[in-house]
């Protein structure tokens, strides 16, 4: 037998097995999904118009345990996203979720949304941060998912203000590096790239290697990553876009060079917002807004029961509060549940001490 005949049978016994392991995956599949569909069923059954389907605690649970319990070759995260795809799925079976996020599509935000949530939710773009916040107070949406905070450029302020005038819980958090991609058609190459489109952020974001790269090639400002990838796409000469994952994946276009931004490290994070109370996943984070009058040292009296109770900070944010030149208003980030008694009787010590507080939620700590 020679050494290509002992080659092919190696290979058709690996393959064989490959087939086999495939039928028993799909198999399972299918068994998981008739289990969630028999999951509805009880709820409608027995929690008739308050059933609730999506369970942020019980979802981040499960892609800890299969990250604790993984073996490889597949990384921890891998494997949680394919599990992360198999829950959104079996979920949509259940109950189609509706997610909205500030528009238009193809950025970081929707891209932060279907990280959380999966591919099978369906997702809106909204034209406002305000527009969002209102269609989840009001039940047009379940979930919506807005940006928090920047690892450059710090807390976004107009999301705080919209979670003082809204009536909405935070249900989950999402963290995400914001790599930025070259796209071009499939069959572009990048040696023939003649005009790059991309938002005004973008260009900034990557402009040290856009000057090493691509020097003599016109650089064209556009309003946003979906009007880049667009124009990329219908260009009658060698054209090329910078975007996100989303952006190629929702334009059929090809990653020529990835994470060309000149600080690799940024990260956004994302808040997803709806209207249910979370119950304790293990994992937890609790936010909350507190309102005091400006004055010496109030700073140092609010944080000081975390000292006491030994809870750990992990964000404190401070500013003027809209429609008052007395009070501050603070926004707070800890580690914990509020469904524990030492964080409830942090937030009643709190309550005291402050004008006002305003419990925005405990949610499980970002998972993927």
């Amino acid at each position: 037998m020679s050494q290509q005949e002992t080659q092919e049978q190696a290979l058709k016994k690996v393959r064989d097995r490959i087939d086999q392991v495939d039928r028993e995956i799909h198999r399972l599949l299918n068994e998981r999904a008739r289990c969630a569909q028999r999951v509805a069923e009880i709820k409608a059954e027995y929690d008739s118009e308050d059933a609730v389907f999506y369970r942020p605690e019980r979802e981040a649970q499960v892609l800890r345990r299969v990250m604790e319990r993984n073996e490889g070759p597949l990384a921890d995260q891998e494997v949680a996203r394919l599990f992360r795809e198999v829950m959104s799925v079996c979920l949509a079976l259940e109950q189609p979720m509706r997610v909205v996020f500030l528009g238009p599509e193809a950025t970081f935000t929707q891209q932060a949304a279907l990280k959380h949530f999966g591919h099978s939710v369906r997702c809106s773009a909204l034209d406002s941060m305000e527009a969002v916040f209102r269609d989840v107070e009001s039940g047009h949406a379940n979930y919506g998912v807005v940006p928090i905070e920047n690892a450059a450029d710090g807390m976004i302020s107009h999301t705080l203000d919209l979670f003082s005038r809204f009536n909405v819980s935070i249900c989950g958090e999402v963290e995400l590096r914001t790599h930025q991609h070259l796209l071009m058609r499939p069959d572009g190459e990048l040696s023939n790239i003649e005009r790059i489109y991309a938002h005004p952020f973008a260009l900034n974001q990557c402009h040290s290697w856009l000057d090493g790269h691509c020097p003599g090639v016109e650089r064209v400002a556009v309003n946003s990553n979906a009007e880049a990838a667009r124009k990329a796409q219908a260009s009658d000469r060698p054209a090329a876009a910078i975007g996100g994952d989303i952006a190629a994946e929702l334009f059929d276009l090809s990653i020529v060079q990835s994470n060309i931004e000149d600080q690799p490290d940024n990260t956004t994070r994302y808040l997803v917002i709806g209207r249910q109370d979370v119950g304790p996943s293990g994992q937890d984070k609790t936010s909350i807004l507190l309102m005091a009058h400006d004055r010496p040292g109030v700073l140092y009296e609010l944080l000081a029961p975390f000292r006491a109770r030994n809870i750990s900070l992990t964000r404190v944010e401070s500013r003027a509060a809209p429609q008052s030149k007395w009070d501050m208003l603070f926004y707070l980030d800890f580690e914990g549940h509020s469904a524990h008694d030492d964080v409830q009787a942090l937030l009643s010590e709190l309550e005291s001490e402050s004008q006002e507080l305003k419990l925005l939620g405990s949610y499980p700590k970002a998972v993927l």
